[in-house]
């Protein structure tokens, strides 16, 4: 964390924060073919100054926090493309500087409020590049799913992003693994779920999936990001209650990712005015995920500030 700005702990007791919103669709926007098993984490290394332009787009659109383009960047991922582990943590580690270069950027261009750097640890499904992440159940146990995940951890960690965001989590089971991974790592998490209804992509309830966070102090928030707009409704509210914590929500634009095809179907359902629903019970990190674009993070924001 640098030295100039608040902990993020400390300003989601204090008030709501604003997330920022999809990295691939802005990243999309700007012509950049995403097409590949290795998504935007191919882009910390063949153009690394996109990733820092995406971030910038959405700090300039009000966002607070901006998520690193790590989801996908994994050793394994990497290393399918022939890219050893000293070369691979070196772009792990990059993603959390890009965001940090956002940031100054975006103050030196006049942005007075605190901005922080939240590092993005995507679930194993998404190093499998399969559409898996939503529907968990990889066939690996709660172990083999924490070796797979510490060594990334620790990468991030070292490079002093101020929250590790462990993120899009289909499975209770794999949640185990991150809560167990990201212990003694000296940097706070937040931990989101990607959810269908009541239940996690894997089916568990959601009040026993949020139950695993809720005495993690390494934990400092507890919620829903990449699933439905609609529901994140009762989502919120069962984090809030089971939890204690701080809510964390962040969905997608209502559309539906097809795996087969690597593209997005459906119409859009996210509004920015469902947030003001969301903070009443109990979010204090509101943003949006895939399809979430800079315009709809600067409504989400003016929303946030006028109330």
């Amino acid at each position: 964390m640098t030295s100039d700005i608040p902990a993020l702990a400390d300003a989601l007791a204090a008030g709501t924060v604003v997330l920022d919103g999809g990295m691939s669709n802005q990243l999309e926007s700007a012509g950049h073919d995403l097409s590949d098993e290795l998504w935007s984490a191919r882009l910390l290394a063949e153009r690394p100054e996109a990733v820092v332009e995406a971030h910038l787009a959405y700090f300039e659109a009000g966002a607070d926090v901006a998520i690193t383009a790590s989801y996908q960047a994994t050793f394994e991922g990497f290393a399918k493309r022939g890219i050893g582990r000293e070369r691979a943590a070196g772009l792990i580690a990059s993603s959390v500087e890009s965001a940090r270069e956002a940031a100054r950027r975006a103050r030196a261009r006049g942005a007075g409020r605190p901005l922080w750097v939240a590092a993005s640890v995507g679930p194993y499904g998404a190093m499998l590049a399969d559409g898996s992440e939503y529907r968990g159940r990889y066939g690996l146990s709660v172990d083999e799913l924490e070796r797979f995940h510490r060594p990334r951890l620790e990468v991030l960690a070292a490079a002093a992003p101020d929250v590790l965001a462990l993120e899009t989590v289909p499975d209770a089971d794999e949640a185990a693994a991150l809560l167990r991974a990201v212990r003694g790592l000296g940097v706070p998490a937040w931990m989101s779920y990607t959810v269908d209804g009541g239940r996690t992509r894997a089916g568990q309830p959601l009040e026993e999936a949020f139950a695993l966070a809720a005495d993690v102090d390494e934990v400092i928030a507890v919620g829903v990001n990449c699933c439905a707009p609609q529901d994140a409704d009762a989502a919120v509210a069962t984090a809030a209650r089971v939890t204690g914590k701080p809510v964390v929500v962040y969905p997608n634009s209502g559309e539906a990712w097809d795996a087969g095809a690597r593209a997005w179907k459906g119409r859009s359902t996210f509004t920015a005015a469902q947030v003001e629903g969301w903070r009443a019970g109990g979010a204090r990190l509101i943003g949006g995920c895939c399809r979430v674009g800079p315009r709809a993070i600067a409504s989400i924001a003016d929303t946030l500030r006028t109330a």
